[in-house]
């Protein structure tokens, strides 16, 4: 006789799964209604703090609005107006070579009540106006002799244009020259012809490079700034005879 076999209530898996998902889903709404409930507590319970903090973020964001506009800027404004009367001179003492000393200490010093750019960089630090006075003073010191002032002033001043970087670095290479510190001004040059590659100041101060190399006995390295000129910059005035520099530079290694 046949066995009867009595079918179990099994449940299908599709209901299961769905069932399972039902419940993975309303432990995850569960979870994210107490945390939000958590949240609005602890919200709640630091309303002030958080208030208090917001105020002080406000006010910190409102004071540097009105420095800017009430302190920085017409500083800015005062600064350039006072820059004006010094860079005449500078200017003048830059395009002639007629009584070029009174010109560059007329600009460095000031006249009539007026300003000069060492007034500039004392009484408004921190404006463009008084870092660009710290170059132009640099340069005013270098030509009337004063060098240590001259390295002093172009070491303070800095500049985001890469070519101006580039004078100011080159001119403190030239003022260790004049103090008779060649390494230190054969490390400004090799810098100067580094910031800004361009075929103005680079073949420049590679040149100047080479020629305090080569005073200083460190031929190879000499050549190896001269050739730079001879195969990046063949264009440049530096360019011109520079075959020659190398020439000296491979006989001073023999």
């Amino acid at each position: 006789m046949a066995t009867y076999k009595k079918r179990g209530n099994k449940v299908k898996k599709g209901n299961q799964a769905n069932i399972e998902d039902q419940s993975t889903t309303a432990e995850v709404f569960n979870t994210l209604d107490e945390t939000a409930s958590r949240s609005e507590q602890w919200v709640e319970k630091n309303q002030k703090i958080i208030f208090t903090g917001l105020i002080v973020v406000a006010g910190i964001i409102l004071a540097f609005l009105a420095y800017n506009k009430y302190i920085v800027e017409p500083k800015e404004k005062e600064a350039a107006d006072e820059l004006a009367f010094p860079k005449k001179y500078f200017e003048q003492a830059q395009n002639t070579s007629v009584e070029v000393d009174s010109l560059y200490n007329l600009s460095l010093n000031g006249a009539d009540g007026k300003y000069g750019l060492i007034d500039i960089v004392d009484n408004y630090s921190g404006t463009k106006a008084g870092n660009l006075a710290k170059y132009m003073s640099g340069i005013a010191f270098l030509k009337t002799g004063d060098y240590e002032s001259a390295i002093k002033y172009l070491s303070d001043f800095s500049s985001d244009d890469e070519m101006l970087a580039a004078l100011a670095k080159g001119n403190i290479g030239d003022a260790f020259v004049e103090i008779e510190q060649p390494e230190d001004a054969l490390q400004y040059y090799v810098e100067a012809a580094n910031i800004k590659d361009n075929n103005f100041t680079s073949p420049l101060y590679l040149f100047r490079a080479g020629n305090t190399a080569m005073k200083l006995g460190r031929f190879s390295e000499a050549e190896g700034y001269y050739s730079r000129i001879e195969k990046d910059y063949p264009k440049s005035e530096e360019a011109r005879n520079i075959s020659v520099y190398i020439q000296r530079a491979q006989i001073g290694q023999k």
